[in-house]
């Protein structure tokens, strides 16, 4: 099953709330405002479901999974605004036609994880749970979280782990700055941190880093030689990362560090177009679009006929 694990639509009904909205993250018309980042001129186009799926088929996927832009910051809002936004998505992404699946998203803001919401998303059909990095930056975060942490691995669901929303940039940041700089620390810190603490406390569940982890494990031999330990620099075969934004040259560097059999295709549109890397084999693109992915989602994939 070709399988593209990170992509973004938005249903129409979380548009209109989006809309709605007289403060950030809102829609004014097709123009996106976010605290931390520029005006971003959305295209239509890019959510369009038919168009989408006519895309999806084109790019020969079997299955793409859509999440909720964690960059939006929806997941730390006040319960009684995040709650109504985060229906919206699950619902109209859920009801979405194939090739598409879905991660399930979570209000953070509240005093305790909703366990009893994300059960009941998962129930619906997504594949697993995505949470920010930001969420996940130490241990304290890893803490916090592991109650939603311990029902995905219950079921046996893995986590995505995406980039959250960026501080406030000065003016004179180019547009590209967020993607780069805030996204990739993120990113970054997370991974560091499920060495420390997430893995620890979760043994067998099955995590995905976006974006390959902003690349940190190529500091697998700076972590032993500044005495984060052997089996630290080990790797993982339940930790995976996602290709999106990246081509040849990072995602080799980081399969010489890991392996390939954790790395998986994904693409982030429509921020990003998908990448094929030249492995050198076609073995090598199977393993990243078929076989890896796979074993990441375990064996329900959340597909719809």
């Amino acid at each position: 099953m070709p399988t593209d694990v990170h992509q973004h639509l938005w249903p129409p009904e979380f548009l209109a709330l989006l809309r709605s909205r007289t403060a950030p993250p809102r829609l004014d018309g097709w123009t996106l405002h976010l605290p931390g980042e520029p005006p971003y001129a959305v295209d239509p186009a890019d959510h369009d479901i038919a168009a989408r799926a006519r895309l999806a088929r084109a790019d020969g996927l079997d299955l793409a999974l859509v999440s909720l832009s964690s960059p939006l910051g929806i997941e730390y809002l006040p319960p009684a605004e995040a709650g109504p936004l985060l229906t919206a998505f699950h619902d109209g992404a859920l009801d979405l036609p194939a090739p598409f699946g879905v991660w399930a998203s979570a209000c953070l803001s509240a005093p305790e994880p909703d366990t009893a919401a994300l059960r009941r998303e998962l129930a619906r059909g997504c594949v697993g749970l995505q949470l920010p990095a930001t969420a996940l930056l130490d241990a304290a975060g890893w803490a916090r979280c592991a109650p939603l942490l311990e029902v995905a691995a219950e079921q046996g669901k893995p986590l995505f782990v995406h980039p959250g929303a960026a501080p406030a940039a000065e003016s004179a940041a180019p547009a590209w700055w967020p993607a780069l700089v805030p996204y990739v620390q993120q990113l970054h810190a997370s991974w560091f941190a499920f060495r420390a603490f997430g893995r620890p406390r979760h043994p067998d569940l099955r995590v995905c880093f976006a974006a390959l982890a902003g690349l940190a494990p190529l500091h697998g031999e700076r972590l032993v030689a500044r005495g984060g330990g052997r089996d630290r620099g080990r790797v993982d075969c339940r930790a995976f990362y996602e290709t999106s934004s990246y081509g040849t040259r990072a995602v080799d560097a980081l399969v010489r560090a890991v392996g390939i059999d954790v790395i998986v295709s994904g693409s982030d549109r429509p921020y990003a177009a998908p990448v094929l890397p030249d492995l050198g084999a076609d073995a090598a693109v199977h393993a990243l679009r078929h076989a890896n992915p796979a074993r990441l989602l375990g064996p329900t994939k959340g597909a719809r006929p």
